[in-house]
């Protein structure tokens, strides 16, 4: 039903003046898909500083009081971003994990996703809104807050995009998409434009931040293509690297991770 689901991670959103950026990069994406649900991290180094902070009042924080404090950082994020969008008049409303049905197992600090309810987001792209999640969180059996696990948004994004049936799962990084070596640290580094999910899954195990294996497996099992960009060079030409197995069955399944 022309769903699209962006996710935004920290390097996007480190500035105060990114927001309007991305805000008006959302707006452009609602002219072919009148269903947007965007997922965020923290803002650049929040959720370091966060640990740090726990690890200074206690070594070894009870592990409940820990993804409470580190789970705020995604509320900042996305909270701020539906401020963003307001001041251009389009109407979104943000939710945390728990808001939008990101149901986990009760292990703090690296839940896995049991089930995804998106009730509220429903009622939210049926009013015409722009849905914003806090991703990297989720609540357990015994109504906990929990976090993912350091990587833990890209799940959210690709989770939501299964539960959604979206088209596809957008990633906006600070690279162009995913190369054959670390752009950062290797000039004349290959941008790849297309990978199977075995292949992109390769590349991630050997040591590339780019996407967390687990959201890539999550896409796999369900045949939800990914596309990883840049959200400097937001240009259609530059379209980055699609990840799918065009042979794949789109076939929606009942377990998440």
């Amino acid at each position: 039903m022309n769903t699209l689901i962006m996710k935004f991670g920290g390097a996007s959103v480190a500035t105060p003046e990114q927001f309007s950026s991305i805000a008006d990069l959302i707006i452009e994406k609602r002219k072919s898909f009148p269903r947007v649900v965007v997922v965020v991290s923290a803002m650049g180094q929040t959720t370091n500083q966060l640990i740090e902070l726990a690890r200074k009042v206690h070594p070894n924080p009870p592990q409940r009081e820990y993804d409470m404090l580190i789970s705020a950082g995604e509320r900042i994020s996305m909270s701020l971003l539906a401020m963003a969008l307001c001041r251009k008049g389009i109407d979104a409303i943000s939710f945390t994990g728990s808001q939008s049905g990101i149901l986990t197992c009760g292990n703090h600090s690296n839940a896995q996703i049991m089930d995804v309810r998106p009730c509220r987001l429903h009622d939210c792209l049926s009013h015409g809104q722009v849905a914003i999640v806090a991703g990297f969180q989720g609540i357990s059996p015994q109504k906990e807050i929990t976090t993912l696990g350091r990587g833990g948004s890209d799940t959210t994004a690709v989770a939501l995009g299964v539960a959604l049936n979206a088209d596809r799962v957008e990633f906006y990084k600070d690279v162009k998409g995913i190369f054959d070596y670390d752009p950062k640290l290797c000039k004349d580094a290959t941008l790849l434009t297309s990978l199977s999910y075995k292949s992109a899954l390769k590349i991630v195990n050997n040591g590339a931040k780019v996407l967390h294996a687990r959201a890539i497996q999550l896409a796999q099992k369900n045949g939800l293509p990914l596309l990883v960009r840049s959200f400097i060079s937001t240009e259609e030409s530059e379209e980055g690297t699609w990840i799918a197995d065009q042979s794949f069955p789109r076939q929606l399944k009942p377990i998440y991770e």
